[in-house]
């Protein structure tokens, strides 16, 4: 019990903490309430530790801890990451990268008032959907637009529109699930329609449809399958044949496209990517997709397709809801203008601008990383490494890239357990790093990282490194 009472004297007061020059500056950015408030959480979760068997931490320590959890939780939650996975489209960082180039034309377009609904040229009301759609109608060849929130609400809203209380025909081999547990079988009682399945996992034709064809049948759905593929003995009935279907019928083909390419780009890895622009041309009624794939704009879900069709679509009351505001208009218009020629595209558009790297530049933003972290006595190597697209696209192509790798002494366990505190101290640190950490070794992919970014990187590196030596010391 002596023992114990020892240890509970070593706790510092929480007057003689917060005048500490640390707490001092977190009082300065924040106020002494908020920092009071977490000095007293650190110090009873400390008094519980001791209470419990183990040894009161040092002062030092306890400052830091709390200078950790203010930071943490009285700063903004959602902030900037640098993404060192080599995932283009991270989905669990915001999917499409935005560049500086789309950030000041949007800061130019809201900084204030905007048109948002106000129609210029007649000096009077107008309405949001129509920013973005004479864009969008132009790079797709489409009869008409409207802008939804997600692609998930845009397939929602054509299914209860056009199909509730009735039945959609569907292939098993496209019943997708993407992230979230986002799955068609989910969206479609959601959206009160019944679902019709036909063919088989891995092979559907176009007689499965035309048999499960009934008096209540109201879409035919098509779901392109971004994520996974199926190999072997498959078939698929394509959009033209799927159209034809529908023509004889009179039933509209749906194709859910999901990822997002408005059109052919010169970029090998999507030269068989299914496009918009393509999709539209084979006749279909109605196409979706996302605004945050391979658009490489923000989370928007456009529904494009024949007139009568999107007309029926802005009445529904639903759209209330489901309608985007001025923000994710204003990037996604200005998104859709790079589209208008292939420089700007790979120049201002961060998505294609990254996926144009070649190795060679990959391994020069390595080289860079590498010296830096070699000017700080921080010990790494260049190795090669597999890219890939991310955010359920592509999910069979790599893109060869290379890594910079920590080098670290010691047994395979010390390794390990050294990889897997540094990679915790770069996520906690103010600007995070997401990094690889694979087989007990820690990982640094150049082909999502920014030029500009390098120096900082290495910095955090190297001071995040410090910190977890001296605790494991």
């Amino acid at each position: 019990m002596d023992s114990i009472n020892n240890e509970l004297r070593k706790i510092p007061a929480i007057d003689k903490l917060t005048n500490h020059k640390k707490l001092q500056s977190l009082i300065s950015e924040f106020n002494s309430n908020i920092v009071t408030y977490y000095a007293k959480q650190i110090i009873d979760n400390e008094r519980i530790d001791i209470l419990n068997g183990k040894l009161c931490n040092s002062e030092e320590y306890i400052i830091n801890k709390i200078v950790k959890i203010v930071n943490k939780n009285a700063s903004k939650s959602l902030k900037k990451v640098i993404n060192a996975t080599g995932i283009v489209i991270h989905t669990n960082l915001g999917r499409a990268p935005y560049s500086q180039n789309l950030i000041n034309e949007f800061s130019k377009t809201l900084n204030g008032y905007s048109n948002l609904e106000f129609n210029l040229e007649k000096g009077q009301r107008g309405q949001r959907n129509d920013h973005a759609t004479e864009l969008l109608k132009y790079l797709t060849g489409t009869e008409d637009v409207v802008i939804v929130n997600n692609n998930a609400a845009a397939v929602m809203l054509i299914l209860r529109t056009f199909a509730r209380k009735h039945e959609v025909i569907v292939s098993r081999g496209e019943l997708i699930e993407i992230g979230g547990a986002f799955r068609i079988p989910d969206i479609m009682a959601a959206s009160d329609c019944k679902m019709i399945e036909v063919g088989t996992t891995n092979k559907t034709k176009a007689q499965d449809y035309k048999d499960a064809i009934t008096n209540k049948t109201k879409l035919l759905l098509k779901t392109h399958k971004s994520n996974y593929v199926i190999k072997g003995f498959t078939k698929e009935v394509s959009l033209t044949e799927l159209v034809k279907i529908g023509k004889e019928n009179n039933i509209p083909v749906v194709f859910d496209i999901g990822s997002g390419l408005l059109r052919k780009v010169d970029n090998k890895a999507l030269k068989n990517e299914p496009d918009v622009k393509e999709a539209l041309a084979s006749g279909i009624d109605i196409i979706c997709f996302s605004g945050d794939k391979l658009l490489g704009g923000p989370q928007a879900g456009i529904i494009a397709g024949k007139k009568q069709f999107i007309a029926k679509l802005k009445k529904e009351p639903m759209m209330r809801a489901l309608r985007p505001g001025k923000e994710t208009i204003s990037l996604l218009e200005t998104a859709c203008t790079y589209y208008l020629n292939d420089e700007d595209l790979f120049t201002k558009n961060q998505l294609f601008k990254t996926l144009n790297q070649t190795e060679t530049d990959i391994k020069e933003t390595a080289t860079k990383l590498h010296n830096e972290l070699t000017t700080k006595n921080i010990q790494s190597e260049i190795v090669k490494s597999k890219g890939q697209y991310g955010g359920g696209t592509l999910p069979e192509y790599e893109i060869n890239s290379y890594s910079v790798k920590i080098i670290c002494t010691g047994t395979n366990k010390k390794r390990s357990t050294f990889a897997e505190k540094l990679y915790q101290e770069l996520l906690n640190n103010p600007l995070p790093i997401l990094s690889v950490l694979k087989q007990g070794n820690i990982y640094f992919d150049a082909l999502t990282l920014i030029d500009e970014d390098i120096s900082k990187i290495a910095e955090i590196i190297s001071t995040s490194t410090t910190q977890v030596r001296q605790l494991n010391n």
